[in-house]
């Protein structure tokens, strides 16, 4: 049996850490550029964060997936760990649950992890291995095209993902966030997001068949540069734009996990430095858990009232007595991340590891 990658496990609390620390900062108004997002066009560093997020739990499939395949309550078992997420997704999103549910966003981050999760599995149980990637080829180019049947394509308010959003959901149930009802995670652009979970899929099974050190690095580091080539070739025609998911946002973003894991195998297996990333290995133990956490922790915060204002609000004040606008706002973060690594830690070491 191969065993987990232990690169992916570090991976994985790399990643959970980040979002952790660009979505609680102390003032939503005071952000250092590389913590927010590109505003339509465009690559920050934190739009990595949520296509590594779905790159993993696409990994971690390779190996929850491979002695279930065939088994009679496979798809049992699959649609149920769907329908959860996606009803845990929609409950944070009315928690505290103080809004009419006609004004209830429908999608986020969980729901479209659920419906890449539904999608992928399925792919990966009807077809072999070697038709993976073919199958994600034809779905970025499919997205393409279906991107390019509306006039304006690339723009925010004629754009096809929110046409259908629209239509679908009902303006009232999309993120407000934009200016204009638009959903960053929409229904359609959930299909190139499958392309990213099944590029984690498939890196997980290479790198469990990979004989040494070398070949991994190799390996992840040709599809990087393969991946980012293509991408930013493609990027003359088709925008990088996280809010639509586009085919070249899917090549860079992975190229860039491919880069990251890469790195990790290198200074793990080869530098034996491990040790420098234990914490990341434990932050990554009970990932849905703490992620819903945190933001339950934001939202929490924010309700709690503290000297005529929120407990959230203070606690930024508070920092900011002694610390720049920025940096108070990003000293709020790091303390949010901090917090939750010990209980990730408590967690680990008391054995206790949350799934559905």
């Amino acid at each position: 049996m191969a065993q987990r990658e232990v690169s992916l496990d570090i991976f994985r609390g790399l990643t959970l850490a980040a979002m952790i620390l660009v979505n609680t900062p102390g003032s939503w108004s005071h952000i250092y550029g590389p913590l927010q997002h590109a505003p339509w066009h465009g690559l920050t560093p934190t739009d990595l964060i949520f296509p590594f997020f779905i790159f993993i739990v696409g990994a971690a499939m390779y190996h929850s997936m491979r002695n279930s395949v065939g088994q009679p309550n496979t798809w049992l078992r699959i649609i149920k760990r769907s329908a959860l997420l996606f009803v845990i997704g929609v409950g944070l999103n009315a928690f505290p649950f103080n809004e009419p549910i006609a004004e209830l966003r429908v999608m986020g981050v969980l729901q479209r992890i659920a419906l890449a999760y539904l999608l992928g599995a399925l792919i990966i149980i009807t077809l072999p291995r070697k038709a993976l990637w073919l199958v994600c080829g034809v779905i970025l180019l499919g997205y393409w095209g279906l991107l390019n049947l509306v006039s304006a394509p690339y723009q925010l308010a004629t754009n096809l993902v929110r046409q259908w959003d629209l239509a679908l959901l009902g303006s009232n149930h999309l993120y407000q966030g934009f200016g204009l009802p638009f959903d960053p995670e929409g229904l359609i652009s959930t299909l190139p997001a499958v392309v990213t979970l099944l590029m984690g899929y498939l890196t997980s099974a290479l790198l469990a068949e990979a004989n040494n050190p070398a070949s991994k690095i190799k390996t992840l580091l040709l599809l990087a540069l393969s991946a980012m080539a293509a991408g930013y070739i493609w990027s003359i025609w088709l925008p990088i734009n996280k809010a639509l998911w586009t085919s070249s946002y899917v090549l860079i973003t992975s190229g860039w996990a491919w880069l990251i894991l890469a790195a990790i195998v290198y200074l793990t297996d080869v530098g034996k430095l491990t040790w420098v990333f234990r914490w990341m290995q434990i932050y990554g133990t009970n990932p849905l858990l703490i992620y819903i956490l945190a933001w339950l922790y934001a939202d929490t915060l924010h309700l709690i009232p503290w000297s005529g204002q929120s407990a959230y609000q203070a606690l930024y004040d508070g920092l900011n007595l002694f610390l720049s606008d920025k940096n108070a706002s990003l000293a709020f973060a790091v303390l949010a991340v901090a917090l939750f690594y010990g209980l990730s830690h408590w967690l680990y070491h008391k054995r206790l590891f949350i799934k559905l």
